[in-house]
Protein backbone atom coordinates (compact mmCIF):
# COMPACT_ATOMS: atom_id res chain seq x y z
CA UNK A 1 0.00 0.00 0.00
CA UNK A 2 1.85 3.08 -0.81
CA UNK A 3 1.62 6.03 1.67
CA UNK A 4 -1.00 8.49 -0.59
CA UNK A 5 -3.36 5.67 -0.26
CA UNK A 6 -2.40 4.72 3.47
CA UNK A 7 -3.20 8.49 4.19
CA UNK A 8 -6.44 8.74 2.05
CA UNK A 9 -8.85 5.71 3.44
CA UNK A 10 -7.90 4.07 6.61
CA UNK A 11 -8.42 6.80 9.07
CA UNK A 12 -12.21 7.66 8.08
CA UNK A 13 -15.00 5.96 10.67
CA UNK A 14 -17.57 5.50 7.99
CA UNK A 15 -18.25 7.60 5.31
CA UNK A 16 -17.87 11.47 4.12
CA UNK A 17 -20.85 11.01 1.89
CA UNK A 18 -22.82 13.53 2.49
CA UNK A 19 -20.19 16.47 3.49
CA UNK A 20 -20.31 18.83 1.15
CA UNK A 21 -20.17 21.89 1.31
CA UNK A 22 -23.85 23.12 2.53
CA UNK A 23 -24.81 20.23 3.29
CA UNK A 24 -25.22 18.45 6.95
CA UNK A 25 -22.93 15.25 8.30
CA UNK A 26 -25.55 12.39 8.83
CA UNK A 27 -24.10 11.88 12.24
CA UNK A 28 -23.42 13.71 15.22
CA UNK A 29 -19.20 13.36 14.55
CA UNK A 30 -17.35 16.60 14.15
CA UNK A 31 -15.56 16.23 11.03
CA UNK A 32 -11.71 16.45 11.38
CA UNK A 33 -9.02 17.00 8.95
CA UNK A 34 -5.41 16.26 9.55
CA UNK A 35 -2.47 17.47 7.53
CA UNK A 36 0.70 15.57 8.10
CA UNK A 37 2.75 14.04 5.97
CA UNK A 38 4.55 11.46 8.88
CA UNK A 39 2.32 8.27 7.89
CA UNK A 40 2.92 6.89 11.66
CA UNK A 41 2.14 10.38 13.19
CA UNK A 42 -0.80 10.81 11.20
CA UNK A 43 -2.52 7.37 11.83
CA UNK A 44 -1.69 7.69 15.63
CA UNK A 45 -3.53 11.30 15.99
CA UNK A 46 -6.46 9.72 13.58
CA UNK A 47 -6.83 7.26 15.25
CA UNK A 48 -6.63 8.65 18.96
CA UNK A 49 -9.35 11.23 17.47
CA UNK A 50 -11.60 8.86 16.37
CA UNK A 51 -11.06 7.00 19.70
CA UNK A 52 -12.37 10.15 20.61
CA UNK A 53 -15.62 9.85 18.22
CA UNK A 54 -14.06 11.96 15.38
CA UNK A 55 -14.99 11.40 12.02
CA UNK A 56 -10.98 12.27 10.67
CA UNK A 57 -9.99 12.31 7.07
CA UNK A 58 -6.00 12.40 6.37
CA UNK A 59 -4.07 13.83 3.91
CA UNK A 60 -0.37 14.14 3.47
CA UNK A 61 -0.16 17.07 1.00
CA UNK A 62 -1.30 20.80 1.13
CA UNK A 63 -2.92 21.04 -2.15
CA UNK A 64 -4.77 17.68 -1.78
CA UNK A 65 -5.88 19.09 1.74
CA UNK A 66 -7.23 22.56 0.41
CA UNK A 67 -8.88 20.63 -2.54
CA UNK A 68 -10.49 18.14 0.18
CA UNK A 69 -11.33 20.98 2.25
CA UNK A 70 -12.88 23.19 -0.44
CA UNK A 71 -15.07 20.35 -1.77
CA UNK A 72 -16.28 18.88 1.71
CA UNK A 73 -17.54 20.18 5.66
CA UNK A 74 -14.81 20.43 7.48
CA UNK A 75 -14.93 21.30 11.28
CA UNK A 76 -11.27 21.64 12.69
CA UNK A 77 -8.05 21.52 10.18
CA UNK A 78 -5.19 20.08 12.26
CA UNK A 79 -1.88 21.21 9.90
CA UNK A 80 1.72 20.23 9.88
CA UNK A 81 3.80 23.39 8.77
CA UNK A 82 6.38 21.27 6.63
CA UNK A 83 4.55 19.68 4.20
CA UNK A 84 6.19 18.22 0.26
CA UNK A 85 4.49 20.31 -1.82
CA UNK A 86 3.16 23.88 0.50
CA UNK A 87 4.08 25.06 3.84
CA UNK A 88 1.14 24.90 6.59
CA UNK A 89 1.20 28.72 6.77
CA UNK A 90 0.33 28.52 3.20
CA UNK A 91 -2.69 26.26 2.98
CA UNK A 92 -3.86 28.11 6.59
CA UNK A 93 -4.16 30.79 4.72
CA UNK A 94 -6.22 29.15 2.23
CA UNK A 95 -8.62 27.62 4.49
CA UNK A 96 -8.88 31.01 6.27
CA UNK A 97 -9.86 32.74 2.79
CA UNK A 98 -12.66 29.91 2.84
CA UNK A 99 -13.63 29.49 6.48
CA UNK A 100 -14.15 32.17 9.28
CA UNK A 101 -12.39 31.75 12.46
CA UNK A 102 -15.52 30.86 13.73
CA UNK A 103 -16.75 28.13 11.28
CA UNK A 104 -12.97 26.23 11.13
CA UNK A 105 -11.12 26.31 13.89
CA UNK A 106 -7.10 25.57 12.93
CA UNK A 107 -4.69 23.97 14.64
CA UNK A 108 -0.91 23.79 13.71
CA UNK A 109 0.87 20.78 14.96
CA UNK A 110 4.76 21.32 14.13
CA UNK A 111 8.44 21.02 15.21
CA UNK A 112 8.96 24.66 14.85
CA UNK A 113 8.94 26.02 18.42
CA UNK A 114 10.60 29.45 17.81
CA UNK A 115 8.37 32.46 18.87
CA UNK A 116 8.67 33.85 15.36
CA UNK A 117 7.02 30.66 13.80
CA UNK A 118 4.26 30.24 16.51
CA UNK A 119 3.18 34.75 15.57
CA UNK A 120 3.90 33.48 11.76
CA UNK A 121 1.10 30.52 12.21
CA UNK A 122 -1.34 33.26 14.20
CA UNK A 123 -0.83 36.13 11.54
CA UNK A 124 -1.80 33.32 8.74
CA UNK A 125 -5.19 32.55 11.02
CA UNK A 126 -4.32 29.49 13.09
CA UNK A 127 -6.71 29.54 16.42
CA UNK A 128 -4.22 27.32 18.38
CA UNK A 129 -0.37 26.32 17.83
CA UNK A 130 1.46 23.06 19.86
CA UNK A 131 5.16 21.60 18.88
CA UNK A 132 5.99 18.26 18.33
CA UNK A 133 6.67 16.25 20.58
CA UNK A 134 3.54 16.61 21.92
CA UNK A 135 1.90 14.60 24.94
CA UNK A 136 -1.51 13.00 23.32
CA UNK A 137 -3.98 14.66 26.42
CA UNK A 138 -2.78 17.89 26.03
CA UNK A 139 -3.50 17.24 22.61
CA UNK A 140 -6.73 16.21 22.59
CA UNK A 141 -7.58 18.95 25.18
CA UNK A 142 -6.72 21.40 22.45
CA UNK A 143 -9.11 19.73 20.32
CA UNK A 144 -11.96 19.74 22.28
CA UNK A 145 -11.58 23.47 23.78
CA UNK A 146 -11.49 24.22 19.74
CA UNK A 147 -14.76 22.65 19.61
CA UNK A 148 -15.80 24.19 23.28
CA UNK A 149 -15.93 20.86 25.08
CA UNK A 150 -14.21 19.17 27.11
CA UNK A 151 -11.98 16.39 27.26
CA UNK A 152 -12.73 13.18 28.51
CA UNK A 153 -9.83 11.37 28.41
Amino acid sequence: MSKREFLRGPFRMGSTKGTRRGQMLTSNQRHILVVEDDAKLAQLIATQLQWGGYLVHAESSGLSAIRYATEHFIQLAILDLKLPDISGYEVCEKLRKTYTSWALPILLVTALCEPIDQLHGFACGADAYLTKPFDMTEFLEIVAALFGERATA
